[in-house]
């Protein structure tokens, strides 16, 4: 997607969230799919609107009616993931945008365990997605790095994948991710 059509979304939005109507820099402002691209939903005006990287990263490839029992769950009060609560799991905003030291996240030594705020916000993303959590391990870990826009090492996204699977909350098999959360 071009940055035109994100900038023409911001516009007509106010350059707000379309979610929660919080001011929404460019920075960090991204293009939701309604209808999500995985499951058919095109690139028209009708189907793209501007939120927040961190709710794009936790709606992912979420059916509409997902996307909509979501939005529902706030009770007409919206609140973008910075305040998120999932089954318990409290994930702090600075969490949610990924402001990791970079000295954490480039030190390049494997990690046994995965930082726990971390795990805590995939969990909470693999649940609400209910449906459309990924079926590969490829795309497991390719949605847990599209939850830190600002980065996460390699090596971390390996220890939280063996963390899902030693704690049963997944498991894997030829490669296919099959979920008990």
């Amino acid at each position: 997607m071009s940055t035109k059509r994100l900038e023409r979304l911001m516009f007509v939005q106010g350059g707000n969230c379309f979610f929660c109507k919080s001011p929404l820099p460019k920075s960090d402002a991204s293009i939701e799919h309604l209808f999500a691209s995985a499951n058919g939903g095109g690139n028209n005006e009708e189907n793209c609107v501007a939120c927040c990287k961190s709710l794009n990263a936790i709606f992912g490839s979420m059916s509409l009616k997902n996307k909509f029992q979501v939005v529902l769950n706030q009770k007409g009060n919206f609140k973008c993931p910075g305040g998120l609560d999932v089954d318990g799991l409290a994930v702090d905003a600075e969490i949610v945008k990924a402001k990791l030291p970079h000295a954490a996240l480039s030190n390049g030594f494997a990690r046994k365990n995965p930082k726990p705020d971390n795990f805590a916000l995939v969990v909470a993303n693999l649940k609400l997605r209910g449906k459309a959590r990924p079926r590969t391990i490829k795309t497991l870990a390719s949605s847990i790095a599209n939850l830190f826009p600002k980065g996460i090492a390699k090596d971390e996204i390996e220890a939280i994948i063996e963390k899902l699977q030693s704690t049963g909350a997944v498991s894997l098999s030829e490669g296919k991710v099959s979920y008990v959360l």
